[in-house]
C-alpha cells in the first residue's frame, strides 16, 4: 500500500506544490508518493512558482491546488505543513512537522527562489530519511 507523504500550505499554490513536485522528482522508494492541499486553495498554481521550479528542470504542469480535507489529512503516513501550521488544524499532530517556510506571495522572484531552495534542501533530507526506513 503507497504511503503519503502531504505537503500542506494556504493556498497550495506555491509552497506545498514546489515540496510536492520535488518530492516525486527525487523519491524512487515505490512505497512512498508526494500530494500536497491548501486549506484555502487558489485557483491555479502562482507563474513564479512554476517558473522558478523549470529553472531546476522540474514541471508542474497538470498540478493544480487542491483542498485539504479530513481523508487526505488523517490518512497520509506523514504531513509537512509550510509555514501555516495555526492555519491547519486538522492535520494530526502526532504526524505533522512545520517547516517554517516564508510565503513569497507577492514578492519578487528571489523570494521564490530563495524559498524553493528551502523547500529542495528539506525535501532531499526527507526523502534520504524515507529510503533508510
Amino acid at each position: 500500500m503507497v504511503k503519503n507523504i502531504l505537503f500542506v500550505c494556504t493556498e497550495n499554490s506555491a509552497r506545498s506544490q514546489m515540496a510536492e513536485a520535488f518530492f516525486n522528482h527525487y523519491n524512487r522508494n515505490p512505497e512512498y508518493v508526494g500530494i500536497s492541499a491548501g486549506t484555502k486553495p487558489a485557483s491555479e498554481i502562482k507563474e513564479l512558482a512554476i517558473r522558478v521550479m523549470k529553472e531546476k528542470g522540474i514541471g508542474m504542469e497538470g498540478q493544480k491546488p487542491k483542498m485539504l480535507d479530513l481523508d487526505s489529512a488523517f490518512g497520509a503516513y506523514r504531513v509537512y505543513t509550510m509555514g501555516c501550521i495555526k492555519g491547519c488544524p486538522i492535520t494530526p499532530p502526532e504526524k505533522t512537522e512545520d517547516w517554517k517556510l516564508e510565503d513569497p506571495a507577492g514578492k519578487l522572484i528571489e523570494k521564490f527562489r530563495e524559498v524553493r531552495d528551502e523547500i529542495d534542501a528539506k525535501v532531499k533530507e526527507l526523502v534520504k530519511e524515507l529510503s533508510v526506513k
